[in-house]
């Protein structure tokens, strides 16, 4: 679970997003950013037993900074409203299908994984690996415990073609998957679950219900 303190700090911030107020609060900061390594730490502890392949990997190794690159976005504002982490083999720099924990107060945390804006190869080879196993594709997304938790895979337009991909047919019946340039499922976290001592034990679940389709692209990466 997370601390009270360390939602406040983050909606705070969202407020006050400058330098100046940041600095000023900079040893609050400090206790958040605490708070969220601890939970970190704890679903690496508890989850890399589902999951060897999480086993090497320390906290460092999954957390974003909480400074924004500025250089090439309109938006200015130098910190982010939130506090994040990728579980994945080899660290957040990975190519491969992950894990993800967002937290932002306010409604706006979720789990989630998958891939997300692969490299142009990284999309050919999930595709052909769905065009090859549509199957065993079907079954995973189709599981029931999948569905009830994630519904389906998101299908937002800036993440999937208008038309069919080069080499594929309309008719292809995954034809809805292979038009997409990620492939990610998510599950919203309200603020009170935030707060929760079953937290951790609520992300592990999600993560584990995900596991398959994330086995599923990774066998198609590191094919």
């Amino acid at each position: 679970m997370l601390a009270n303190s360390t939602l406040k700090f983050l909606i705070n911030l969202k407020k006050n997003n400058s330098k100046e107020w940041f600095d000023t609060n900079r040893k609050i900061y400090e206790i958040a950013k605490a708070d969220f390594t601890e939970l970190v730490n704890s679903i690496l502890h508890s989850y890399s037993k589902k999951d060897s392949a999480l086993a090497m990997l320390t906290n460092k190794d999954c957390m974003f900074r909480i400074n924004r690159d500025v250089r090439f976005s309109k938006n200015k504002a130098p910190y982010k409203s939130n506090m994040a982490a990728y579980f994945v083999k080899g660290g957040k720099k990975s190519f491969l299908a992950g894990y993800y924990f967002h937290c932002e107060p306010g409604g706006k945390s979720f789990v989630g994984g998958g891939l997300y804006g692969g490299e142009t190869d990284q999309i050919k080879k999930v595709r052909q690996e769905i065009d090859y196993n549509w199957e065993e594709f079907q079954q995973i997304i189709g599981n029931k415990k999948f569905k009830q938790l994630f519904g389906k895979l998101s299908n937002e337009m800036a993440n999937s073609l208008v038309r069919e991909p080069k080499g594929y047919e309309k008719d292809n019946p995954a034809i809805e998957y292979l038009k997409m340039k990620s492939w990610v499922a998510s599950v919203p976290i309200s603020d009170a679950d935030l707060v929760d001592k079953n937290l951790v034990k609520k992300i592990n679940e999600a993560f584990a219900t995900m596991k398959p389709l994330l086995d599923f692209l990774n066998k198609a990466l590191e094919g």
